[in-house]
């Protein structure tokens, strides 16, 4: 297995990745992130009470965004014609907690995995600018690559937590 850089040329230079000789595969990636708040900001998401309306579904809207813009924010990934892009949002009371699980997928050349990341990274912004007013201290971590399958490297299976 090559452990090389594929992103740094041969004169340690930052460069786009040239796929324009691989073959088409279907490739697919999940991702997911944890969000952790006060059980009151929870709750009122949960029951519908935030001020600026129904935080998952904007949330779910600005996640799909993020993966399909996620060539203009990354320097050198590849713009991507994404065949499916899902958002799965859901509240976990008893941590306070909110778990953002992503799936993306196409058919191509390049694999799915940034779109994936930045997929529930843009979800749980999302969720934190639409909640800030009501808590500032929330935190957004354990953002990690779950799974990827398609292309030359194979397939990967995070472990569980």
């Amino acid at each position: 297995m090559n452990h090389s850089f594929t992103h740094i040329n041969q004169h340690g230079e930052a460069n786009m990745v040239d796929v324009s000789s691989k073959q088409d595969t279907v490739r697919e990636a999940r991702a997911e992130a944890l969000i952790t708040m006060n059980p009151e900001t929870l709750a009122m998401i949960v029951n519908g009470n935030h001020h600026k309306g129904d935080v998952f579904a904007t949330a779910r809207i600005a996640g799909i965004q993020g993966a399909k813009k996620t060539w203009e924010l990354i320097p050198l990934c590849h713009p991507l014609l994404l065949s499916k892009v899902e958002i799965q949002l859901q509240a976990l009371p008893d941590s306070h907690q909110v778990r953002i699980e992503s799936l993306c997928k196409l058919s191509g050349k390049t694999g799915v995995e940034m779109e994936a990341l930045t997929a529930v990274s843009v979800a749980a912004l999302t969720i934190y600018d639409m909640c800030k007013a009501v808590q500032k201290d929330i935190v957004i971590e354990h953002i990690r690559l779950l799974s990827k399958s398609g292309g030359k490297s194979g397939d990967f299976h995070a472990p569980n937590r």
